[in-house]
């Protein structure tokens, strides 16, 4: 028989952790940073659906980008880079859309759409009949604009509401966690449901669903799955369920840290957890002279999309796609991660980030995704998520906070209780 034995690991709060940052106006050449970040939705929302293509001139997209886009025009309304009707009418329009789109089996968003057409398509952007199933991540995220929309635009919220109110969570949640769809490998009608979400993306989404009211708690326990490993000296917090066992790798980047501080101010445990994503990127670029700032990115060649991560798959600074495949010849430095860092953490360190990447843009197609570290060429493709979260980022870095813009991180907040297992 097999038992488990557990301990406690107690993760104290860095002594040095910042204070929160607190809002200050944009200088001259960050407003113009946020209008290049807007060009590409000028140039990438299909008026008639109001749907926002995921990459310059590609008609597909999924609900991430459709977030994406809401949320940098919320912050280009907050930045008075759109004003009033323009605001209104792009939310009404995209909301309308979405309102009508074909469910995956009836019952929530499919993974893909055209944007053109509104039909459910494959990730090669080919209509699909049936759909290719759902992502419980990508639903999440959509909950964050809405919840904003309804608490600060009374006037959107039936629109909002039309959306949502054909979406049916209890399909995507169980026991308290979330749960994707996909297709079974070698079917079109049979549907496996997988737990989805891990550590950083899982709470971050949880966060966001909890906000509709639903019972998502052990979705948003933080230590329930966390393990620590040492890089660098800092204690980096990753997520202990095997992807051999659970099917799904954990990767430790960026950008679900920096969302959760952007979007909703941290609590106790994320702020800790961000702080030390932030060091050990910056104690890389000490200890090898590499400036780093990673995440997920979609790159401008194949395999198109990589992981670019502090760890993953038992491998420190390993870059991977979605099936685990080596992809560290497309390491990056991002863009989108380096402006998350310096708004939340502005430093010597990220003032270099942000030299590097300050021109890292096409004036009227908006920021591209990065610079490959092998090369120092630039990563040119041009994405809704590179210049939604830039958009976002200002807009935090002069109003604060998306959702609760009184958050202030603690200071010398309690531990975190882990509970490690040995079998």
């Amino acid at each position: 028989a097999t038992h488990t034995l557990s301990t406690d690991i107690m993760i104290e709060a860095s002594a040095n952790q910042p204070d929160f940052p607190k809002p200050v106006e944009l200088t001259p050449i960050e407003r113009k940073w946020a209008r290049v970040a807007w060009s590409f939705f000028e140039n990438n929302v299909q008026a008639e659906t109001g749907l926002v293509n995921s990459t310059d001139n590609y008609t597909s997209t999924t609900l991430w980008d459709q977030s994406s886009y809401l949320l940098g025009l919320i912050a280009a309304k907050r930045l008075d880079i759109i004003d009033e009707d323009e605001f209104y009418q792009r939310s009404v329009t995209l909301l309308n859309s979405l309102a009508k789109i074909e469910l995956f089996d009836g019952r929530l968003p499919n993974k893909a759409y055209n944007t053109v057409s509104l039909d459910m398509v494959d990730y090669n952007n080919q209509p699909s009949v049936r759909g290719i199933g759902w992502s419980a991540i990508d639903i999440a995220r959509f909950l964050v604009p809405v919840n904003y929309l309804v608490w600060n635009y009374p006037e959107l919220t039936t629109s909002a509401k039309r959306v949502v109110e054909r979406w049916d969570f209890t399909s995507m949640i169980d026991n308290a966690e979330m749960y994707g769809a996909r297709l079974r490998a070698g079917s079109d009608q049979e549907i496996d449901h997988v737990q989805e979400g891990r550590l950083g993306y899982e709470e971050y989404a949880a966060k966001a669903v909890s906000l509709a009211g639903w019972d998502v708690s052990r979705a948003l326990d933080y230590v329930g799955n966390m393990k620590l490993v040492d890089i660098y000296g800092i204690d980096i917090a990753t997520d202990r369920r095997d992807p051999e066992e659970f099917g799904a790798h954990n990767y430790v980047v960026s950008e679900p840290y920096v969302l959760d501080g952007i979007e909703f101010g941290w609590d106790r445990h994320s702020a800790e957890l961000a702080w030390r994503i932030y060091q050990v990127q910056k104690r890389r670029y000490e200890q090898t002279g590499i400036l780093t700032a990673v995440s997920e990115d979609n790159i401008d060649r194949e395999p198109h999309f990589v992981y670019n991560t502090i760890f993953s798959s038992g491998k420190q600074w390993n870059a991977i796609t979605e099936d685990g495949s080596d992809a560290s010849e497309f390491r990056t430095l991002s863009t989108k991660a380096a402006f998350g860092l310096h708004v939340l953490f502005e430093s010597d360190y990220t003032r270099k980030l942000m030299n590097r990447i300050h021109d890292n843009f096409d004036e009227d197609r908006g920021w591209y995704s990065g610079v490959y570290e092998a090369s120092n060429d630039t990563n040119k493709i041009i994405t809704a998520n590179t210049n939604g979260i830039i958009l976002e980022t200002l807009s935090f870095r002069q109003f604060g906070p998306l959702i609760n813009e009184n958050a202030l991180a603690p200071s010398g907040v309690a531990p975190l209780q882990v509970a490690e297992s040995a079998d």
